[in-house]
């Protein structure tokens, strides 16, 4: 009886010892080198994973990082400050970024767009491809204002006022989730710097714009004839505001009819 309970102790040992033994071999031979710069970028990073910088999460943003696939500033939420931390890390100069935030181009209240029925469906934005005409509004340009890039953005910069949602461009992080989710492509990233916008999307042509929205642009080109900088271009009837190149003078927005550009 003893006999056999040794027999089974020194088995059971002997298995153990192998286990740890076969373990400890296969730590060793598959073991996966971590960078170690890539777990200090990854600590640097504020963890937020929006994936603003196109990778899936912080974890991918580090690891490109410290592979040299991805720029140092790339993180659109920790900005310039963070931008100059992991370049210390990194041991690289850090680009000067250059801030950019969320825009949407539509001033579609609803005191001042037209609307062509009653909407009591579903209130997402996405569903509304469904229904005539793509929504209520007569502008099939317009801002649907069921905020479905309010529930996208992670960081409550967007919200819907009298029908069309507005950035709060001093929360916004530029993570891009508002841009991708909204289905009348109206929100676009610009410079934090922008001066003036044009805060219309419509592509019809000025008399059909005029009987959907009181301030659509309607490309009658006086913003493009009146700027001394050159910095305005029409395409599709709409007016287009280069930042680079505008100067700030606010010619364009005094000399729109429609006052469909706005200070940014």
């Amino acid at each position: 009886m003893i006999s056999g309970i040794l027999i089974a102790t020194a088995v059971v040992g002997a298995v153990g010892l192998f286990i740890g033994l076969f373990l400890g071999v296969a730590g060793i031979k598959f073991k996966v080198e971590v960078d170690e710069r890539e777990e200090a970028v990854l600590a640097v990073l504020p963890g937020n994973n929006c994936g603003g910088c196109g990778y899936a999460g912080c974890s991918g943003l580090a690891a490109a990082i410290a592979k040299g696939e991805a720029a140092v500033n790339s993180c659109p939420v920790g900005g310039e400050p963070v931008g100059k931390k992991i370049a210390e890390i990194m041991g690289v100069e850090a680009e000067e970024g250059k801030r950019m935030v969320a825009f949407v181009a539509c001033q579609g209240t609803c005191e001042k767009a037209s609307f062509d029925y009653e909407y009591t469906g579903i209130e997402d934005c996405r569903m509304l491809s469904f229904v005539p005409n793509g929504g209520a509004k007569t502008c099939d340009y317009g801002c649907l204002g069921f905020g479905s890039c309010v529930k996208a953005c992670p960081f409550d910069a967007i919200h819907v006022s009298d029908g069309v949602a507005v950035v709060d461009k001093n929360v916004c992080k530029a993570c891009g989730k508002c841009v991708a989710i909204c289905p009348k492509n109206l929100i676009t990233l610009i410079p934090y710097d922008s001066k003036y916008v044009v805060a219309c999307s419509s592509k019809d042509k000025g008399p059909i714009t005029m009987k959907a929205c009181t301030v659509g642009c309607i490309g009658c080109t006086l913003c493009k004839k009146n700027c001394p900088a050159d910095a305005v271009t029409i395409e599709s009837f709409n007016a287009a505001i280069d930042p680079e190149k505008c100067v700030g003078c606010g010619m364009c927005a005094e000399k729109c009819p429609k006052k469909s550009i706005v200070e940014h």
